[in-house]
């Protein structure tokens, strides 16, 4: 496996360890982030003549944060695990931006273990240790040594991780204790929703992915830079859950950007109007919203309580050929017209070794969940009757073939949430609303020194 790809299983395997995904609805936060520019409450002059350094974020990448130092080397080994999730080296300026966004989630990292040890709330070697066995076992099965090893070989370390985890326990805790047993939501307002979701059976849900970037007047030209950075960075398949953990500045940003399941309404206008035209597997942006830009990635799709189709079990033949090593143009091309007229020849399933024996061509059967297929051959699969086929796919190098339709179980109609799965669903949301506040609130009572 590339270490790049094994960096981006990790981000996305460390996402799960802290706080659970949250459908947030954007527009609450959009309004919250607009409505702060409307008027100059800090009566700042229009001509602003900065005295001293002129650049804020060119600092050297070390910080005292009530106290406790970030070293520079703090900051170099969580940027490693960030760059080890992206396809290739990042240009100098990405890497400058990346290594300020990781010494920025360091502060509030340490902010929040500071806040559990005043609280005394311990998080024990313990329990960082296995949720660090559990990485392990996900990525090395079971072998720690082997992600001691892997972490060393990008430039990181298992004390940086182990570090990451021990803060996002210790925030974890800390919303267990302080915010989550003061979040009521009554049976009866989720009736209400699931009366709603009634009504709108059959209408569009999205599982979106999100990065956040908010944007002052000031601002606003170098964040779209810096945000269309990010999405070319993407597009070369950096790892959207790494990125959305490092930069967003949504709440979401600790289970990397995911929004959970929304409906077009709870999105702001500019996103919701995104979303419709995306296909699962889609990036978007930057997209101006109020207050910012966003990132999005579109992760799935489903209509509200009624069956998936991608969810059918398929009954397959795959029918291939391959091709020898010093093959020529024209003979390949024959060969395909040949295995192409003899396809469309079969009568059906049965038909379908006898044939391809006649031309060379092998045939393997196989069920599988049409989801799993790639995008491009979804669509063509579930509009198949039994005994047809896709068109021909595939190169010289890898070999041509078809599948063959042999069999569809449908998915049954899904219910709709329980009572207990939404009180669930909206308490969370909840603290989630409630932990961006939090965290605020530490850092503006922070005493941190930049070195």
């Amino acid at each position: 496996m590339k270490l790049t790809k094994l960096g981006s299983k990790l981000l996305g395997g460390l996402a799960t360890l802290g706080l659970a995904a949250s459908p947030i609805a954007l527009q609450a936060q959009a309004i919250g982030q607009s409505g702060a520019s409307n008027s100059n409450v800090l009566n700042i002059p229009d001509n602003v003549v900065l005295m001293g350094q002129s650049d804020p974020n060119v600092r050297t990448a070390t910080a005292v944060v009530n106290g406790t130092v970030i070293t520079g080397t703090d900051v170099d080994h969580r940027t490693a695990l960030l760059t080890a999730a992206s396809e290739g080296e990042l240009p100098p300026e990405e890497l400058r931006r990346v290594r300020m966004q990781v010494l920025r989630n360091l502060i509030d990292e340490t902010l929040q273990i500071q806040e559990a040890a005043a609280q005394e709330i311990e998080i024990s070697d313990g329990q960082v240790n296995q949720r660090y066995q559990t990485l392990a076992a996900q990525n090395f099965g079971q072998q720690t040594e082997a992600m001691d090893q892997y972490l060393l070989s990008i430039g990181s370390s298992p004390a940086s991780l182990k570090r990451q985890i021990k803060g996002e326990l210790a925030w974890t805790s800390l919303l267990r204790r302080n915010i989550s047993p003061f979040i009521n939501v009554s049976e009866e307002e989720v009736r209400e929703e699931l009366k709603r979701m009634e009504a709108e059976k059959g209408t569009e849900e999205f599982r979106l992915g999100e990065i956040y970037l908010s944007a002052t007047a000031e601002n606003l030209e170098t964040v779209q830079q810096n945000a269309a950075q990010i999405v070319d960075q993407l597009r070369q398949g950096g790892s959207f859950v790494a990125y959305a953990r490092q930069f967003s500045e949504a709440s979401t940003a600790s289970v990397g950007g995911d929004l959970g399941w929304v409906r077009l309404p709870q999105l702001p206008r500019e996103l919701s109007s995104q979303a419709t035209q995306m296909q699962p597997g889609e990036l978007r942006g930057p997209i101006p919203i109020p207050g910012g830009f966003s990132i999005l990635f579109l992760i799935d799709k489903r209509q509200i309580l009624m069956a998936d189709p991608r969810d059918a079990t398929l009954s397959l033949k795959q029918i291939s050929i391959s091709f020898s090593s010093d093959v020529t143009e024209a003979s390949a091309a024959a060969k395909v017209e040949t295995f192409t007229n003899a396809v469309a020849s079969m009568r059906g399933c049965g038909d379908a070794e006898s044939v391809a024996a006649g031309i060379g061509a092998d045939v393997v059967s196989n069920e599988i969940v049409a989801r799993q297929l790639p995008e491009q051959l979804q669509a063509s699969l579930l509009n198949l009757q039994v005994g047809q086929t896709t068109p021909p796919f595939g190169s010289v190098n890898d070999g041509v073939r078809v599948l063959m339709l042999c069999g569809r179980d449908d998915p049954e109609t899904v219910g709709g949430p329980t009572i207990d799965d939404l009180i669930a669903q909206k308490e969370e949301e909840r603290i989630q609303k409630r932990a961006q506040r939090y965290l605020r609130d530490l850092r503006n009572d922070a005493y941190i020194e930049y070195n």
